[in-house]
C-alpha cells in the first residue's frame, strides 16, 4: 500500500486503487502519523490534529482509529504505543518519504557536476506533488510545522530542478517559471540569483539588472538588510557586460585578393553544401579576408550576408545582442516599452524562415558561447548558413573544417611585390630578396603586407636586412600556429618602432575608437594633421574603406597596450568622450527636422562608440559625462529603436548616483534647481530623467521605473516649468509614452500636455500629440482628432517623420473607430510610408496589422494579407508583440472562417507573447481576450466566455474611464462591446 500527503491525504493499494479513508478526521489522523512513519504519535498530538479547538476526546481518537485501522485492512498496521500511536510502513511507502530522498540525492548530483541525472530525479521528486503538503490538515502545533518543513524542502528542489535545467539545457525555459517564483519569494536570494542568471545567458543584461536591484529592495525594505556576498558578486559580473555592435555587412576591399582564388571557390562549393564551415588558421593568415571574399560571391549569398565582428567583443552573455545589432534589428518600435522576449528568441524569430549567411569573424575568444549560439540557431532556422572564422573549430556536430595556410612562396612574393608597387610605383625587386623576406615572415599576408608598406621610405635589401636583425631568422622549417602569431607581434612590434613619434601617439590613441572613426573624427581625438593620417594608412597601421578608418584587431592590440604604458589611456578616452558627446549634441535638433533621414546614418555609424564611451564613464571617478552622452542619444537610439543596448549601463549610472545622493553630486548634474524626494536632494536635469527612461527600457522595465518615477518627474517638470526650455523635447514625449500604460499616467499627460504653448516647436507639437489623450480617454474623439491634427501638423511642418507617423496613427485610430475606414486606411499608408523611410520595420508590421483591422470587416481577404505580411516583418525584426498583434489578426481571419480551433490557437499565442507592460500591448491583449470569449460562446461555454470578456473590459480600463468608448475605438464589433460590458457589470 502506497501512501500521499503530498496534497490531500490519500492511500492507494498496489493495483493503484484508491483506499476509501472515509472523513476528514480520519484523513487528518492518517496524515499525523504519515509525517513521521515508524514514530510513536502522542494521542494529545492527534486529537490537536482531529480539533486544534480540543473539543473531541480520547476516546473519540481511539474510536476514529479503529475506523481507520479497519479502512487500511491488512495494508498497513497501526499499533498503540503506550499513550500514542504509530504506523509501521516504510518511509518510501509515503510519497513525502520518497520525494525527500529522491530530493536528497538530485542535489547531490548536482553538486558533483552530474547535472543530467540531477534533473531527471529533481522530476521524479516533485512530480510526486499533487498539492500543498498536508492539505486540509487543520494548522496545530504538530502539522504546522511538517507542512512548513516539506513545503521548504519543495521550494528547495525547484531550484535545484531550474538551477539543473540551465546547465543542461536552454536557460530561456525556465524565465517565465523564475520570473513567477520570484513574484512569490521575493527575499528569496538564490531564485533571485537563477533568474539574473537565466536572463544574462540569454543576452537579457539590462533584465538581470532590474531582478537585482528589486531584490535588492525588497531585502532592505522588509529586513533591513543588504543582499548576500554572492549575489552582490553575480551583481558585478552583470554590470561588466559589454554588448558591442558590429557592422552588418563584409568590410570592403580596397586590395585586389592575391594567391587564394583556388581556396575561394573551393570553400564556397563546401559552403553550398554545408549549413557551417569554419576556417581555422593562425593570426594574420588571412581568415577574414577568406570570409569576406567568399561571402561576396552571389551564388553563396543567395539571399542574403550578415557579417559579425566578434573581436572587440568582451562580454560572451551579449552575444545574441551583437547578433541582433549586426542583424539591424530595433529593440522597441515608435512606442515606449519593449518585448520582454530574450534577444536570442529575437533572433530565432528573424531568422526562423530567412535565407541568410552569417559570418561570425575572430570566434576564439568566445568559442565556447558562440559554438553553443551557433548550434541552436542552426537546428531551428533551416535556411541559415554560418561561415565562421577562428584559430580553432567550434566542435559542433555537422562543422566542417578549412585550414587556412600560409600563403605558397610564389603568392607570397607575388603579394609584398603588389603592396610594395602601390607605395613606390615602378619598384624593380629582386625576387630572391622578396622571397627571403617572406619566408622571414613565415609568408603570413599581414606580416607580409606590414613590411611592403614600408618599402615607400626603404630599399628592399635594406628591409631584408633589418627584417633579419629583428626576428633572428633566416631560412627556417615550418613552424607553429603559436610561433606564427609570436612572428606576427614582433613584426607589428617592428612597423610600430619605425612610426614618428607623432605617428606612435596618434595610432595608440586610435585604439579607444570602437567600430572604426570619420576622417573628421581622428584628428580632434589623435590629434593627429592629414598628412600624419595618410601615413599610417599607407604603411597599413589603419584601414579605409566605406568614409571610415579602422584599425586591425591585431595592431588595435598592440597599440592599446603601447597607449596604457604612455600613461596616456584617461586623455584619449576623454577626448573621445568630448568629441562624441559634442557630435550627438550637434545632430539632436537635426533629428526633430527634415534632416534626420540624413543624420540618422551618421549617428548609426557611431553606436559601437556610444556604448564604449558609456561604459567607460560607468566605471570613471565621475560618471556625469555618461549622463550627458544618453540624453544626447535618447532621440536617436528610440527612432532607430536600440535603446535597450543601453539599458544596462544607464542602470548602472544611476546606481552609481544613489551612491552619492548628496547637493554636491555631480553624478546628476550642476547644484541647481533641484527637489526634495525621499529625503534625498536629486538634481533636477534632464540628464537623469532619460537616463531613467532608458534604463527602463527593453527588458529591464518595471524595477528601474518604480524606484525612479516620482523623482524623475519631479525633475521633469522643474526642467519645463515656468516658461523655461530644456535641452532634450523627446524627453517630453518619451516621458508619456513610458506612463501610458501605468495605473494613473494622467499626471504624465498633464505635465506635457500643458506645454502647447511651448516655443520650442517640436515641443509644442508633442504636447498637442499627448494632449489628444485626454478628450480620447473621457470619450470625446471630435476634441481628440482636432488636438491630433494639430500634432500631425505641427510635425509635418518640422520634417519630423517619426512624431508624424505616432500622430498619424492616432488619426486613423479614431477614423476607424467612427467607421470611416476609408480615411483611415489612407492615415495608416501615409504614416507606413513614413516608417519605412526610416527602416521601422516592426513599426511598419505593427501599421500593417492596424490597416488589417480597418479593411476587416469589408474586405477580409486584403485584411489577412496585411496581417500575414505584418508576420513576416515582425519575425524578420524578431519582434514578439509586433508579432502578437499578427497573430491575433489572424485569430479574427479564423474565427470569420468559422474555425473555431485555429482561432483559439492564435489567439492564446497571441496573449503569450503581447507585452503586458507596453501600452501599444493592450489593444492585442483586449481583442485577443474578447476572440476567446467569442471562441468560447460559439461552444456553448458561457462561463468561459463571461470570464474572457470581463478579462478584455479590465485590460481596456487603462485606456481611460470610459471603457466602452475603448473598445469601440478598438473596432470590435457591437455585440462584443456589450457581451464585454455586461460580464464587467456581473462581476
Amino acid at each position: 500500500m502506497l501512501f500521499g500527503i503530498l496534497g490531500e491525504t490519500r492511500a492507494w493499494y498496489d493495483d493503484g486503487t484508491e483506499v476509501p479513508l472515509g472523513g476528514p478526521a480520519r484523513r487528518a489522523l492518517l496524515a499525523l502519523l504519515l509525517t513521521r512513519p515508524g514514530e510513536v504519535v502522542s494521542a494529545d498530538r492527534l486529537a490537536d490534529a482531529v480539533d486544534p479547538d480540543r473539543e473531541v476526546s480520547a476516546h473519540a481518537v481511539q474510536s476514529q482509529m479503529s475506523r481507520l485501522r479497519k479502512a487500511l485492512g491488512t495494508g498497513a498496521a497501526i499499533e498503540q504505543a503506550g499513550s500514542g500511536y504509530r504506523i509501521l510502513i516504510a518511509p518510501d511507502d509515503v510519497d513525502a518519504g520518497r520525494f525527500e530522498r529522491l530530493a536528497r540525492e538530485g542535489r547531490t548530483a548536482l553538486r558533483t557536476g552530474d547535472a543530467a541525472a540531477a534533473l531527471t530525479l529533481l522530476r521524479e521528486a516533485l512530480a510526486l506533488w499533487r498539492g500543498p503538503a498536508l492539505d486540509g490538515l487543520a494548522d496545530g502545533e504538530t502539522a504546522g510545522p511538517s507542512a512548513v518543513r516539506l513545503e521548504e524542502r519543495r521550494l528547495g528542489a525547484l531550484e535545484d530542478r531550474i538551477e539543473a535545467e540551465c546547465r543542461t539545457g536552454d536557460p530561456r525555459a525556465v524565465v517565465p517559471e523564475l520570473r513567477e517564483l520570484v513574484g512569490r519569494h521575493p527575499l528569496r536570494e538564490r531564485l533571485a540569483g537563477l533568474l539574473m542568471r537565466a536572463l544574462f545567458a540569454e543576452g537579457g543584461q539590462a533584465a538581470a539588472l532590474a531582478v537585482f536591484e528589486e531584490t535588492r529592495r525588497q531585502l532592505a525594505d522588509e529586513l533591513g538588510a543588504d543582499p548576500s556576498a554572492e549575489l552582490t558578486a553575480l551583481h558585478r559580473e552583470l554590470l561588466n557586460a559589454d554588448p558591442s555592435p558590429a557592422p552588418t555587412a563584409p568590410p570592403a576591399q580596397l586590395t585586389a585578393l592575391v594567391g587564394r582564388d583556388d581556396e575561394v571557390t573551393e570553400v564556397a562549393g563546401l559552403l553550398r553544401v554545408a549549413r557551417l564551415v569554419t576556417l581555422i588558421g593562425p593570426g594574420g593568415v588571412g581568415k577574414t579576408r577568406l570570409s569576406v571574399e567568399v561571402a561576396g560571391l552571389a551564388d553563396v549569398a543567395a539571399d542574403d550576408v550578415c557579417f559579425v565582428e566578434l573581436a572587440p567583443l568582451r562580454d560572451t552573455a551579449a552575444l545574441p545582442q551583437a547578433l541582433l545589432s549586426a542583424l539591424g534589428l530595433r529593440e522597441n518600435g515608435l512606442g515606449m516599452g519593449a518585448d520582454a522576449q530574450p534577444p536570442v528568441d529575437r533572433l530565432i524569430a528573424a531568422l526562423s524562415d530567412r535565407m541568410l549567411l552569417l559570418v561570425l569573424d575572430n570566434c576564439e575568444h568566445v568559442i565556447e558561447e558562440i559554438a553553443v549560439l551557433a548550434a541552436r540557431l542552426l537546428a531551428v532556422c533551416p535556411r541559415l548558413r554560418v561561415l565562421a572564422t577562428s584559430r580553432e573549430p567550434l566542435g559542433i556536430t555537422g562543422e566542417h573544417l578549412w585550414q587556412v595556410k600560409p600563403l605558397d612562396p610564389v603568392a607570397a612574393v607575388r603579394l609584398f611585390t603588389d603592396r610594395a608597387r602601390a607605395v613606390r610605383r615602378g619598384l624593380a625587386a629582386d625576387p630572391g630578396v622578396v622571397g627571403r623576406i617572406c619566408a622571414a615572415l613565415d609568408n603570413l599576408p599581414l606580416a607580409i603586407e606590414l613590411a611592403a608598406a614600408r618599402v615607400r621610405t626603404l630599399d628592399v635589401d635594406d628591409l631584408a636586412g633589418r627584417l633579419d636583425d629583428r626576428l633572428g631568422v633566416a631560412a627556417r622549417g615550418s613552424r607553429t600556429a603559436d610561433e606564427r602569431h609570436r612572428t606576427l607581434r614582433a613584426v607589428v612590434a617592428w612597423s610600430w618602432d619605425l612610426l614618428s613619434e607623432d605617428e606612435q601617439r596618434a595610432a595608440r590613441r586610435f585604439t579607444v575608437f570602437a567600430g572604426g572613426a570619420t576622417a573628421e573624427s581622428v584628428p580632434l581625438v589623435c590629434a593627429i594633421d592629414d598628412e600624419t593620417l595618410e601615413s599610417l594608412v599607407d604603411k597599413s597601421l589603419l584601414e579605409r574603406a566605406g568614409g571610415r578608418y579602422r584599425m586591425l584587431e591585431t595592431i588595435a592590440a598592440y597599440g592599446a597596450e603601447r597607449l596604457d604604458e604612455a600613461g596616456e589611456r584617461a586623455s584619449a578616452e576623454h577626448a573621445h568622450a568630448r568629441w562624441l558627446l559634442e557630435l550627438l549634441r550637434t545632430a539632436d535638433p537635426h533629428l526633430r527636422r527634415a534632416e534626420q533621414l540624413e543624420w540618422l546614418p551618421v549617428l548609426a555609424a557611431e553606436h559601437a562608440n556610444l556604448l564604449a564611451a558609456v561604459r567607460r564613464s560607468v566605471e570613471a571617478p565621475e560618471p556625469e559625462t555618461g549622463l550627458k552622452l544618453l540624453a544626447s542619444a535618447a532621440h536617436h537610439l528610440w527612432i532607430r529603436g536600440v535603446s535597450a543596448s543601453v539599458a544596462p549601463q544607464a542602470i548602472a549610472l544611476l546606481e552609481r548616483a544613489d551612491g552619492d545622493p548628496s547637493p554636491g553630486s555631480a553624478a546628476l548634474g550642476e547644484q541647481e534647481e533641484h527637489v526634495r524626494c525621499r529625503e534625498e536632494y536629486v538634481l533636477c536635469r534632464e540628464e537623469y530623467v532619460l537616463c531613467v527612461l532608458l534604463a527602463a527600457s527593453g527588458t529591464a522595465g518595471r524595477g528601474v521605473w518604480q524606484r525612479h518615477r516620482t523623482t524623475a518627474e519631479k525633475a521633469l517638470a522643474a526642467a519645463w516649468a515656468d516658461g523655461r526650455t530644456g535641452r532634450y523635447p523627446v524627453a517630453l514625449l518619451l516621458w508619456m509614452l513610458r506612463n501610458a500604460s501605468e495605473a494613473d499616467p494622467h499626471s504624465a499627460f498633464a505635465l506635457v500636455s500643458s506645454l502647447s504653448d511651448c516655443p520650442e516647436p517640436w515641443a509644442r507639437a508633442t504636447a498637442r500629440y499627448v494632449a489628444g489623450f485626454g478628450p480620447l480617454g473621457e470619450g470625446d474623439t471630435a476634441q481628440a482628432e482636432r488636438t491630433f491634427t494639430e500634432a500631425v501638423e505641427g510635425f509635418r511642418s518640422l520634417g519630423d517623420r517619426w512624431g508624424t507617423a505616432l500622430a498619424l496613427d492616432a488619426l486613423a485610430g479614431l477614423a476607424g473607430g467612427r467607421g470611416d475606414l476609408a480615411r483611415a486606411v489612407a492615415l495608416t499608408d501615409e504614416a507606413l510610408a513614413l516608417t519605412e523611410r526610416i527602416g521601422a520595420l516592426e513599426d511598419s508590421a505593427d501599421l500593417l496589422v492596424n490597416r488589417g483591422d480597418h479593411r476587416f470587416g469589408q474586405d477580409a481577404v486584403s485584411a489577412r494579407a496585411d496581417y500575414d505580411r505584418a508576420a513576416v516583418l515582425a519575425r524578420r525584426a524578431g519582434s514578439s508583440t509586433g508579432l502578437a498583434a499578427a497573430l491575433r489578426g489572424l485569430g479574427d481571419t479564423a474565427l470569420h472562417d468559422g474555425d473555431a480551433a485555429e482561432a483559439e490557437r492564435l489567439y492564446t499565442e497571441a496573449l503569450e507573447r503581447a507585452d503586458p507592460h507596453w501600452v501599444r500591448s493592450v489593444g492585442t491583449r483586449v481583442r485577443a481576450l474578447a476572440g476567446l470569449g467569442r471562441v468560447a460562446e460559439a461552444r456553448g461555454d458561457h462561463t468561459t466566455a463571461r470570464t474572457r470578456y470581463r478579462e478584455a473590459g479590465e485590460s481596456a480600463a487603462v485606456m481611460g474611464p470610459d471603457t466602452l468608448g475603448a473598445l469601440r475605438l478598438l473596432g470590435l464589433p457591437e455585440h462584443v462591446v456589450e457581451s464585454v460590458a455586461e460580464a464587467c457589470q456581473r462581476r
